[in-house]
């Protein structure tokens, strides 16, 4: 059962991630704010992954920043994905290869530090659990 779990909870975040993403980003008044609402609604969202994968399902730390990061990179690539989609419609003023190179960069620049931080959240957390018990 716990397999299913964190898989269904990676599939979900990852898509919070993208649905935050492209809402947020379709205001066209106060664009710094809402990118940084924007920020910070994902920030929360990664921070009660984390603490699900961890406190709930009780997965050590190596597996819950795996499941974390994969959350992030689905959520990147469905941002990567909709960037190209919405450049179709209304044609960027540079090439459209960029948004191509997205499709693979993009998940690889938000998963491997969403990885590294989670990893360390996770070490502590678990060091933080142990002294508590």
């Amino acid at each position: 059962m716990p397999q299913k779990s964190w898989f269904d909870t990676t599939i979900v975040v990852g898509a919070l991630y993208a649905v935050v993403g492209i809402v947020l980003a379709l205001p066209q008044t106060h664009v710094k704010a809402w990118r940084l609402a924007a920020w910070t609604v994902s920030a929360v969202l990664y921070m009660l992954h984390i603490a699900y994968e961890q406190l709930r399902l009780r997965y050590p730390p190596r597996s819950m920043a795996i499941h974390v990061a994969t959350a992030v990179g689905i959520g990147a690539s469905l941002l990567a994905v909709s960037a190209l989609a919405h450049s179709l419609i209304i044609p960027p003023d540079y090439s459209r290869w960029r948004l191509l190179i997205a499709l693979v960069v993009w998940p690889i620049l938000t998963g491997v530090p969403a990885f590294i931080c989670a990893f360390v959240i996770g070490i502590v957390l678990r060091q933080i659990i142990r002294t508590a018990e």
